[in-house]
């Protein structure tokens, strides 16, 4: 496997928008990319990848017969070999009810590609390619400039509109009695804003992520439509037996003292009981006696908001295929609830629209890097005939208030939803609606 150095240069931002406009000019598909915290690296692109429909249990399972890196190949500034992969996403699986009435993207949709730009978190490019192909000279002319901060993006724009309010406080009303009625210990009852789009879905990933700078970013387009994940929570990070997840449950605004997160009754509970769901799920997979909560309540900053982490670890049975892990835990525990079977059918039922990729996963398999995968929640799907759609939810647990629920609902939107485009701005940020 090749890996070649490219030396410091442009942003994250800015090489994806030399991109897109490198697709224009080449009639050819545009780039995918992982940004924030991905496989050791601060950004992972594929310069073109073209996400195409396949079956939902074939996602993230075609890497196991493409090359892979040999046993010689040393990692490159002290971080795993990537080489490629195959990118795309995977849908929350929708129940009966729901599915009837889907009109968004694909269920799951990806591409495979032989060779990567990495952004290593010293700042430094390298083309990495499983093929030994050398980076083409327009990509690495890409990613030298360094003026490049206060350059405007595409144009985009974006009419958002809330979600219906009351629709939403009755769903976590049903949810409590459903709690209080011993059906469920917790559920994350969802809703949307929805809106119309003009202009580039790439360029409102690049502006997005530059203003908010979210853990776990993903970007995936195809004829199907565009998904801009902006998730600062892990589902799966695998490398050869060893897997962690990262449930995210407890939410407070920016504005609230961190510690206060930290002492709620409510949060701490909901956090507790998606640790032990995790458990539960990679339990299934897992050798025996492997699994351990490795860190417990870590509060930590995301666009907007406080959020309590966990991170389970647990060691993979031998033979275990990347399906078999996805399929024990999927979808995330975070976005559906306790007991996770009933606390999905009563979503199905409560919700007024699918969720689609919304609470599913983006990421990458690399046959040299492993697996990793986010939780698809911050994610805008761009869809086709223009329309927008921003999913947002809590966990709803015994103590919770439909008020503060709604609430938080509008606090996860807001960094989001309030964004300003670099090509009105010359550099985007998010304008934070008053509470």
């Amino acid at each position: 496997m090749l890996q070649q150095c490219l030396g410091p240069g442009a942003s994250v931002s800015a090489v994806l928008r030399g991109l897109g406009a490198r697709a224009v000019r080449r009639a050819t598909a545009g780039p995918a990319a992982l940004t924030g915290r991905w496989f050791g690296a601060a950004a992972v692109i594929a310069a073109e990848c073209r996400a195409l429909p396949v079956e939902p249990r074939n996602a993230f399972g075609v890497a196991a017969h493409r090359p892979t890196a040999s046993a010689g190949d040393a990692p490159a500034a002290g971080r795993p070999a990537i080489g490629g992969g195959w990118i795309g996403y995977l849908s929350y699986p929708d129940g009966a009810r729901a599915t009837t009435r889907h009109t968004g993207l694909p269920p799951a949709a990806g591409a495979w590609t032989d060779s990567v730009l990495v952004l290593d978190t010293g700042g430094c490019w390298w083309w990495e390619s499983l093929t030994d192909a050398r980076c083409p000279s327009d990509i690495a002319a890409l990613t030298a400039h360094t003026d490049d901060g206060g350059a405007p993006g595409p144009d985009w724009s974006v009419d958002w509109h809330r979600p219906d309010e009351t629709r939403h406080r009755r769903n976590v009303t049903a949810c409590l009695e459903a709690i209080a009625a011993g059906e469920i210990y917790q559920a994350c009852v969802c809703t949307a804003f929805t809106g119309r789009f003009a202009g580039s879905p790439l360029g409102f990933f690049a502006d997005a992520t530059a203003a908010t700078t979210p853990l776990r970013a993903a970007y995936i387009d195809g004829p199907g439509g565009a998904v801009a994940s902006l998730s600062p929570e892990t589902f799966l990070s695998r490398s050869g037996d060893r897997v962690e997840s990262s449930p995210i449950k407890g939410t407070a605004p920016l504005t609230a003292p961190p510690g206060a997160l930290r002492r709620s009754v409510k949060d701490v509970a909901e956090n507790i009981m998606i640790v032990d769901l995790v458990r539960n799920d990679l339990g299934r997979v897992a050798a025996t006696g492997s699994v351990r909560a490795r860190r417990l309540l870590e509060v930590q900053r995301a666009p907007g908001v406080w959020h309590l982490v966990s991170t389970v670890a647990a060691t993979l049975r031998p033979g275990t295929a990347d399906a078999d892990l996805i399929a024990a835990a999927f979808p995330p525990a975070s976005v559906t609830g306790t007991p996770k079977a009933r606390a999905r059918d009563l979503l199905d039922g409560w919700e007024n629209r699918p969720r689609g990729v919304y609470c599913g996963t983006v990421g990458m398999l690399s046959p040299a890097a492993g697996l990793e995968l986010n939780v698809a929640i911050r994610t805008v799907e761009f869809r086709p005939d223009g329309e927008a759609v921003l999913g947002v939810g809590g966990g709803i647990t015994a103590d919770s208030d439909p008020e503060s629920e709604w609430q938080e609902c509008l606090d996860k939107a807001a960094s989001i939803v309030g964004l300003v485009p670099s090509c009105i701005t010359g550099d985007a940020h998010p304008v934070i609606p008053a509470r």
